[in-house]
Order: structure tokens, then sequence, then C-alpha cells
């Protein structure tokens, strides 16, 4: 098979270091194996991901050599490439579970969704325990007036496993680790997990590398992709890459922008730099993502959270 990888950003700033080694590592990962790279813009929320964004996010991806063969403003076979513009796919989808029985529409409130009373993970998430579930269409009908309904997906009773490329073995049962997700919000825009789900089947993507931080994410999108009967991915997930005190890196947080680095760095110092943290790199020199791809290896990746070092860059 041949082997298909994304970048999937999204445009609501400039990409920080995070970003970038991911981005990094999908390229490398992809054409380590002679593959494709589709960019995909996820711009779900267009008040957060103003378009202007979208052409930064091109630009700097660019200018670090890492070069996409199809999607964003290059277009494409499967396009559009910006999820703002793929409401109507995602339609036929999200109708195709409702065909099945699974969809019901959800009205409780933030507050509600985030009490201490409500079931949680281990790590604080919280677990959404069916309130809704089961209400019948006059229950439904009178809170419909107050509200306008998410669309959650009635998870079925099933354990996801699979091998994560990177990370290995990772197992959820559905209905006591995530409960049911929602598919629609209530301003009627689509969640992530559908989008997501149908856009890598639709672009054919083979191979998803992105942060571990949505490891969780996984097992209900390999259930959706069962669900609708669309051809599941690899994936591999990555370390976070954290601040030198610790910290996730964000954008709200200002942390460093490659708006920043381009007035200190090169592109290739910066790829280097990148490479090194990785594990490609035994120093971090200059190199272009070009010149790493033949000699990338996921086993040379670290497998828990990097810390930055102080002065790196």
């Amino acid at each position: 098979m041949h082997t298909v990888g994304r970048f999937a950003p999204s445009p609501s700033g400039r990409m920080h270091l995070g970003n970038l080694l991911c981005s990094l590592l999908a390229w490398l990962s992809a054409k380590r194996e002679n593959g494709r790279v589709v960019l995909r813009i996820e711009d779900l929320d267009a008040a957060r991901c103003p378009r202007a964004f979208a052409g930064l996010l091109e630009a700097d991806l660019s200018w670090l050599g890492l070069v996409w063969d199809e999607g964003g403003s290059t277009g494409g076979p499967n396009g559009p490439y910006y999820q703002s513009e793929r409401g109507g796919i995602y339609e036929t989808y999200y109708k195709e579970l409702e065909k099945q029985g699974l969809t019901y529409p959800c009205f409780c409130s933030r507050s509600q969704l985030h009490a201490a009373s409500a079931p949680h993970r281990e790590d604080g998430t919280p677990v959404y325990p069916g309130t809704c579930r089961g209400l019948g269409p006059e229950r439904q009908a009178a809170l419909a007036q107050k509200r306008p309904p998410a669309m959650r997906l009635a998870v079925p009773d099933w354990t996801v496993e699979f091998a994560d490329g990177h990370l290995g073995r990772y197992w959820e049962r559905l209905t006591t680790h995530c409960g049911d997700f929602v598919l629609r919000r209530g301003d009627g825009v689509f969640a992530y997990q559908l989008a997501v789900v149908v856009d890598d089947a639709l672009m054919g993507v083979t191979q998803v590398v992105r942060g571990a931080d949505l490891l969780q994410s996984t097992p209900r999108q390999l259930c959706l992709y069962r669900l609708l009967g669309l051809p599941e991915p690899r994936f591999y997930h990555l370390p976070l890459l954290l601040a030198p005190d610790g910290r996730r890196l964000s954008k709200r947080d200002g942390d460093v922008s490659l708006e920043q680095l381009q007035s200190r760095w090169s592109a290739p110092e910066i790829v280097g730099k990148l490479a090194f943290l990785a594990g490609q790199l035994d120093r971090p020199e200059p190199a272009t993502p070009a010149e790493l791809a033949p000699v990338f290896s996921w086993e040379k990746v670290p497998t828990t959270d990097i810390l930055l070092p102080a002065g790196l860059f």
C-alpha cells in the first residue's frame, strides 16, 4: 500500500515548536517510505481560525522545507482541503450513523458535564454518563425549546484496542472510558472526532502522526471508522514537547513561535534542533528534511515527554 501522511494544523495562531516537531515527524515518516503528504486545514471553528492564519501556516511549512503533495491552497483530487468547506460531506456520514439509530440529542450544559458528581477518568477528564440517552420524544421537544441540543453517538459496548506505531498497545472500553461523545455541537458545527475520520478516509490517509495528547481520541475514531465501514490508518503518537519549566507549549501562552525563531535561526538550523530533540541527530546541527528522511527512525524518537533544554532556541 502506498503511504499517505498528512499535516492537519488548526490555524488559530502561528505554529509553536510543538506543532513544528509534529509536522516534521509526520513529513519524515511518510517520506522515508517514499509516500505522499496531504495538507488539510482544520478550521471547523471558523471564528477561531481566520483564513489569513492558514496562509501563514502554508508559508511556515514551505520555509522549513516541509512541502506537501496535495491540499491547502494547492488543491488536489480530494478537496476541499479546508474543513470549514466540508460540512455537506460530514452531513452525509452523520446521517449514516443516524440511520443506524446511533445518534441522540443531548441538552446537558457545560457545568453539568464538568460537575464533580459526573464520572471522570483518572486524569480528571469527564466521562459522559448518558444523561440524555433515554429521553423520550416529549421530553426532548420540551428541552429543545430552551437550548439547541448537541448530537451524541450512542457508543457500542466495545473494547477498542490498537497497536500504536510508536507507543505500542493501547485499549479502551468505550462505555466506561469515554462514554457517548459529541458528533455535532449545538451550534451545528460538526465535531473533530467525526470530521477527522471522514477526512482521513476520503483523502486516502494511511498514516496519522500526532501528539500523545490525542491518544485517547483514537479509540473513538476507530469506533467511527468501523461503524462507517471506512479504512483505518496506522497511528503514531509522539511525546509532547514541554517548555523548560515543564509546561505544555501553547499558542495562547505566547510560547516561541516560528515567526520569532525566523529572526534568529535559518530553516536548516531550526530543523536540525527539532531533529535533535526527536533523537534523529546526535547534535543540534543544521539539516534539511530531505537529508533526514532516508535515515529517519521511529525507534530513535523518545516515548516520554521531551523537556525543551533551556537555551536551545
